[in-house]
């Protein structure tokens, strides 16, 4: 897993996967699971899976993570990856966010309000900055629909979009995000209009000032 440790499951045992996890089988004989989804959607009714929600979606990663990697090596980016996800993680609990997905160096995390999400994205670089090493952090807000635990639709690719914009230490907001941060005491200059891939239409994109 992330922070190193590991779990070795045998036959007829219940366990519950983790995010962020490397997994193999041992030997030779195949490997059947019965698998269904988080257990917050236990026992919930057909017609409520797949509700879709109005939130804020935040997308961060570490800027030239290869580079970092390839000059420290890989004992010591395991380390730092280890403690990039720690402060990342915490910055998310901190302003009320809900972690959707982590792969490699990159998260992605639900808010139930725009302004949470912009201080979060604030806190996630200068916390990680401490390690000598920068994320970029794209933040849109639409509608997404829930399935299994995981965040679907437009709105997902359209923040993704935008946090692949960014540069080191960016924090990068949609048009509909940044009409929505009206009134909240931060400071935004305009980053041009973009396509966005796989997206129609230019978009306006505007950068956070701190």
């Amino acid at each position: 897993m992330d922070d190193g440790t590991t779990l070795v499951i045998g036959p007829g045992e219940a366990y519950e996967i983790p995010p962020g996890h490397d997994a193999w089988v041992v030997g030779d004989e195949a490997w059947c699971s019965v698998e269904f989804a988080s257990a917050h959607l236990y026992g919930v009714p057909p017609a409520d899976i797949g509700e879709r929600i109005l939130a804020t979606i935040l997308f961060s990663d570490i800027v030239a993570s290869t580079a970092t990697l390839e000059r420290i090596g890989d004992h010591a980016w395991s380390q730092l990856v280890h403690e990039h996800n720690m402060r990342i993680r915490a910055a998310i609990d901190r302003y009320g966010g809900r972690e959707m997905d982590s792969a490699g160096d990159g998260f992605m995390a639900l808010f139930n309000g725009a302004t949470k999400a912009a201080h979060a994205a604030i806190l996630m670089d200068t916390s990680v900055a401490e390690l000598g090493v920068r994320v970029r952090v794209g933040i849109h807000t639409g509608e997404v629909e829930i399935v299994g635990g995981r965040a679907r639709g437009i709105a997902v690719h359209a923040a993704a979009r935008i946090a692949s914009l960014a540069s080191a230490g960016e924090v990068l907001v949609s048009g509909a995000t940044h009409d929505m941060l009206d009134g909240s005491g931060l400071t935004f200059t305009s980053f041009g209009e973009h396509e966005l891939k796989g997206l129609s239409g230019a978009r306006p994109v505007f950068a956070l000032q701190r």
